[in-house]
């Protein structure tokens, strides 16, 4: 056998428990859900913030997209997000995530989740922002 070959084999060995996966996606998460998934380390998802473009400039979670909600309907193709990406989505109001995450269902988006309690949810439990507003530093983590 090669170093090579040698290498993979004392790899396999080591590995003995499958990789974790991310858990099932629901209609509806909190602010710590989502942080655990973004704190797992591979997290494959989106957040979209569905806010204003303004109060999004202002503030917004590390790393969201902005998709204001009255073009969230007319999104699929226009930001390179697979129909089956995990897609977790915040407004100024439930309601309005709901409203928007509906649209994304309707336009085939398989795994949507809304996060409960947007903006203020995130930063109550410590989740990474930036913005304007905030100078671009992230919050605790």
């Amino acid at each position: 056998m090669t170093d090579v070959q040698d290498a993979v084999l004392s790899a396999k060995e080591t590995v003995t428990e499958p990789l974790p996966t991310p858990p099932e996606m629901a209609q509806q998460v909190n602010a710590n859900n989502l942080k655990e998934r973004l704190d797992w380390g591979e997290p494959a998802l989106s957040i979209l913030d569905v806010r204003s473009k303004e109060s999004f400039d202002s503030e917004r979670i590390l790393g969201a997209i902005s998709i204001p909600s009255d073009v969230v309907g007319n999104v699929q193709g226009k930001h390179d997000m697979a129909m089956s990406r995990d897609l977790f989505v915040y407004a100024d109001t439930d309601e309005a995530a709901n409203e928007a995450a509906s649209q994304l269902r309707q336009a085939g988006y398989e795994k949507v989740s809304v996060v409960k309690g947007g903006l203020a949810a995130w930063k109550a439990c410590g989740g990474s922002i930036e913005g304007i507003d905030t100078k671009d530093a992230p919050g605790p983590m």
